[in-house]
């Protein structure tokens, strides 16, 4: 069996950070998050980054982040175009964002040739899942006529911020520890020493602590890109009301495939607290984090020394 490779989608960072250059670094050496879970990729036994970006990123992402790797790990880009559309669509007047996770893994056809994992670029994932995810993706297993999937969980209490809200994909585990069902909430935030989610802004939800939530850290075979191709006309014609806005998720195609019957998707639980910079304020948080694990010797303190 080949190496997994790692897939990380870094098509929103130009946008969401305002330009590539206003990337803000964590680590002592001027590290960034994605450096973290690269090192940590390849201390699992990754042997292939995949980042997927947008074209009009490519000179600055390279400059900043592209070209230092390659001297780590082989290195290979995909790009997420909005006009990567199937035969007979269009990209709609007035649509400007990307078509989602889903689209962006979709980026990678033609690209992929072995069994591979999926991060965001700005999310600290810890170095545990990249070992449970390498174990898994790498061990042989029986043909059972399903799609053999995987997906580092969360508790919900390590992956919130101080800040804000979040979004995260809550999620039910069987007691054979297998995804049974995926729910994308886009709001989750802590509220009165409740975890609570709401969908109207009005009304709150509480989550229990311990509940169980997908970070977009995801282990697959190639046979997700061409489900998420087949899928892509269909999700397209039934969101038209809503074609300027709407995203091709990529938790919907797995939880698709699940209750289809074609896919079993193994829960990884982790206990390792997930970092991340989504407003400002997030940033001392992150920084006092690395440093604390550089002096628990958890990385070194030049991490590509």
């Amino acid at each position: 069996m080949r190496k997994p490779a790692l897939v990380i989608m870094a098509a929103g960072m130009g946008s969401r950070y305002g330009g590539l250059k206003q990337i803000d670094p964590v680590g002592p050496n001027g590290e960034l998050i994605i450096d973290y879970s690269i090192y940590d990729a390849i201390n699992a036994g990754f042997e292939k980054i995949v980042f997927i970006i947008k074209e009009e990123i490519d000179k600055d992402f390279k400059e900043i982040i592209g070209n230092r790797i390659e001297k780590k790990i082989k290195v290979e880009y995909a790009y997420q175009r909005i006009d990567n559309l199937p035969n007979g669509f269009l990209v709609p007047n007035g649509r400007v964002k990307p078509w989602g996770t889903g689209h962006a893994v979709l980026s990678c056809k033609g690209i992929i040739n072995e069994p591979f994992a999926v991060i965001n670029a700005d999310d600290y994932y810890g170095k545990e899942a990249f070992g449970l995810l390498f174990e898994f993706l790498t061990k042989p297993r029986n043909n059972t006529g399903k799609y053999n999937f995987c997906m580092a969980g969360y508790n919900i209490e390590n992956t919130l911020t101080d800040n804000g809200h979040v979004a995260r994909g809550v999620c039910k585990v069987n007691n054979d520890g297998y995804l049974t069902d995926i729910v994308e909430r886009t709001r989750i935030e802590k509220r009165e020493n409740e975890i609570q989610f709401t969908e109207d802004g009005e009304n709150w939800v509480s989550i229990p602590n311990s509940s169980i939530v997908s970070m977009n850290c995801w282990g697959f075979t190639q046979q997700i890109i061409e489900e998420l191709n087949d899928r892509f006309v269909n999700f397209l014609e039934s969101n038209k009301d809503n074609i300027l806005k709407t995203e091709y998720f990529l938790p919907f195609v797995v939880d698709e495939l699940i209750k289809g019957n074609k896919a079993n998707v193994k829960v990884l639980k982790t206990n390792d607290k997930w970092y991340g910079v989504t407003y400002k304020e997030d940033k001392e948080n992150v920084v006092n984090a690395i440093c604390q694990m550089i002096k628990d010797k958890k990385y070194p303190e030049g991490l590509w020394n």
